[in-house]
């Protein structure tokens, strides 16, 4: 068994030995197995940037095993890449829906009505309805960020539920 005279191929000049020597089979070698679609000079070229980057790791007798090595794991994922790519094309979320074009228009206007209502609240109460209907905020976390009681963080939310519900017809809230 030869021994290397390098350790490690951090050098330039035994990088670019193996550079020379291997770019070229390494690529044809990714071309005849996978084809041209999947890029096998990028491939080649990603596993040469991989040996430079453990270059302290791998010796010169290891270089060309790892070299192949990651460049088929590189194709390998590039595959599997592929497969999710095509299955979010065939399950594609749907860019139409059931609803008539009245219940859009519908929703458009109470969702206008629902904002209308809001801002005539005081902002006390709007802030505090908000922050438990909206945010999914309890009472406890509401009155400690407002610097009030729990009692009144209460009587602000229900106050402003009883208006939106005066105020808009088929209001309710779980």
């Amino acid at each position: 068994m030869k021994k290397d005279l390098h350790k490690d191929i951090c050098e330039d000049s035994v990088f670019e030995r193996l550079y020379s020597k291997l770019a070229s089979d390494l690529h044809n070698y990714l071309y005849y197995k996978y084809g041209e679609k999947l890029n096998p000079n990028d491939k080649a070229q990603e596993a040469f940037i991989k040996l430079w980057e453990n270059c302290k790791k791998v010796t010169v007798s290891k270089a060309k095993s790892f070299l192949y090595t990651v460049a088929n794991n590189l194709m390998l994922n590039e595959i599997k890449h592929q497969k999710v790519v095509l299955k979010y094309q065939a399950v594609r979320p749907k860019e139409h829906t059931n609803e008539s074009p009245e219940f859009l228009m519908e929703k458009e206007e109470y969702l206008k009505k629902y904002q209308k209502v809001l801002s005539t609240l005081t902002d006390e109460q709007r802030t505090a309805f908000l922050l438990n209907k909206a945010e999914g905020k309890k009472h406890d976390e509401i009155a400690k960020m407002l610097g009030v009681t729990r009692k009144v963080v209460e009587y602000r939310i229900y106050t402003a539920f009883n208006v939106l519900k005066n105020e808009l017809e088929g209001f309710k809230l779980k």
